[in-house]
C-alpha cells in the first residue's frame, strides 16, 4: 500500500528564455511518506527551494509527475489547489512574512480567515495554537514588537492553525542565534514526532538535515545522494 502524501517522477522546471534560460531542475524523482521528516540539501543556486515549491503548490513544473496523496497535481482545479495550500500545508519560511502593525493573533489566523472561518472559532483555534508555543501572553502585541525567535514561532502558530497534514520549512531558522535556532528546530521535530505531522525541510544547514529522518541532496537541479538517518528510524 502507497503511503506517500506526495510523489514527483521527472520533475522539470526552467525561468527565462534563450540564452537567459536556467533550469532549476532537471528530472527530479521524490517520494514523501506520511509522517516522515524530510531534509532537501543544497547550496544557494541547486534547486532546492525550487523542488520546495513545487511539492508544495505554489508553482507548477515545466515536465513531469507530481502527485498529491496519489492524485495528479495538474488535474486539480485552482479550488483544490487552493484549499490543499491552505487547509493541508503548513508554510515556515525565514523571512517570515508576518503583517509588522497587526496583532500576533491575527497574524495567526489569517488561514482560518481565508477558509471563511468564524471570528469566534478563529480566535479559539488561534489562542489554542499559540498557547501550544508558549505565545499566548504575546496575542495582542503587533508582530513588529517581536524578536526573531517569537516571530518564528508565530510563524509555526499560523502554519499549524489549520491542522495541516504537511509542514514546509524552507531554511526555518536561518535568520536565528543558533540557541534560539534549535529551540524553533525542536517544536518542528515534536510536530513531527509526538502528531505524525510530515515534514519537508530545505536547509543548507548540515547539522539541522541529520536531525531528519532522511537526507536528500540535490546540485544542480539534479539528486546527487539520498540517506536515511538510520539513528532517526524507529
Amino acid at each position: 500500500m502507497d503511503t506517500s502524501v506526495l510523489a514527483v517522477r521527472n520533475l522539470s522546471k526552467s525561468y527565462g528564455r534563450g540564452t537567459a534560460r536556467f533550469d532549476a531542475l532537471k528530472g527530479v524523482s521524490l517520494q514523501i511518506q506520511a509522517g516522515e521528516s524530510l531534509a532537501i540539501v543544497g547550496k544557494s543556486g541547486s534547486g532546492k527551494s525550487t523542488l520546495m515549491h513545487l511539492l508544495a503548490l505554489l508553482d507548477t513544473p515545466d515536465g513531469g509527475v507530481l502527485l498529491v496523496k496519489g492524485t495528479d497535481a495538474s488535474e486539480l482545479s485552482v479550488k483544490q489547489v487552493s484549499r490543499l495550500r491552505n487547509e493541508d500545508f503548513g508554510f515556515v519560511f525565514q523571512q517570515f512574512f508576518l503583517t509588522p502593525n497587526a496583532t500576533v493573533l491575527e497574524n495567526v489566523v489569517l488561514p482560518l480567515k481565508i477558509a471563511g472561518v468564524g471570528a469566534r472559532e478563529r480566535k479559539a483555534r488561534g489562542m489554542a495554537v499559540l498557547e501550544k508555543l508558549e505565545l499566548a501572553d504575546k496575542a495582542k502585541n503587533k508582530a513588529i514588537n517581536l524578536s526573531g525567535g517569537q516571530k518564528q514561532r508565530v510563524v509555526i502558530a499560523r502554519a499549524l492553525v489549520n491542522n495541516p497534514t504537511v509542514i514546509f520549512a524552507d531554511e526555518p531558522t536561518g535568520n536565528l542565534d543558533t540557541v534560539t535556532g534549535r529551540l524553533v528546530e525542536d517544536i518542528l521535530f515534536s510536530l513531527n514526532k509526538e502528531h505524525g505531522i510530515t515534514l519537508v525541510i530545505v536547509t543548507h544547514d548540515v547539522e539541522l538535515a541529520a536531525r531528519c529522518d532522511r537526507r536528500m541532496f540535490i546540485r544542480d537541479g539534479r539528486e546527487v545522494q539520498s540517506l536515511q538517518n538510520s539513528e532517526n528510524s524507529p
